[in-house]
Order: structure tokens, then sequence, then C-alpha cells
């Protein structure tokens, strides 16, 4: 497996950043960020957002938060994705 790193929160300091990768074989965005907490989890988990989908988060499933600001690293990591960029 091979990762082409394409950002990190600007923000951040030394350590435990949001960041974005690009997993080269799969072309899957790969996203480290912030664990959801426990509100917004009740949230997705009571709220069935697509008719007939089941309601919540299995268990080898995720909910993170990216910061806003980091939107254009995640246009560009879609673009990477796409095979349309190159870093």
């Amino acid at each position: 497996m091979t990762l082409r790193f394409v950002g990190m929160d600007p923000n951040t300091g030394g350590e435990g950043s949001p960041t974005v990768w690009v997993e080269e074989g799969s072309a899957d965005l790969v996203l480290q960020g912030e664990e959801a907490e426990a509100l917004l989890m009740e949230l997705i988990g009571s709220t069935q957002w697509v008719p007939g989908h089941a309601r919540g988060v299995p268990a080898h499933e995720r909910v993170i938060r990216i910061p806003a600001r980091m939107v254009p690293i995640l246009r560009e990591a879609c673009d990477v994705a796409e095979g349309k960029g190159v870093r």
C-alpha cells in the first residue's frame, strides 16, 4: 500500500493533525480527523438520511470531523484521486 500525502490542517500544531492522503492503488481518500462527539453521533445515528437505508454507523465505520478550512485540501485530494492533480 502506498499513500500519497495531500495535506494537513494548516492551523495545526506539532501533533494530532487532521490529514488527507490518497491511496495510490485504489485512489481512495484516507482521512485522519477528530472523532465525532457524542451529540453528533446521536444525531447521525437517529436520523434516516436515505429512505430504506439502515440508521446508525456500522461497527466497522467511523465518523470524523474535518475542519472547513481544509476544503481546498479535500478538493486537491479528489483531483489526485481522479488522476488530474500532480503534487
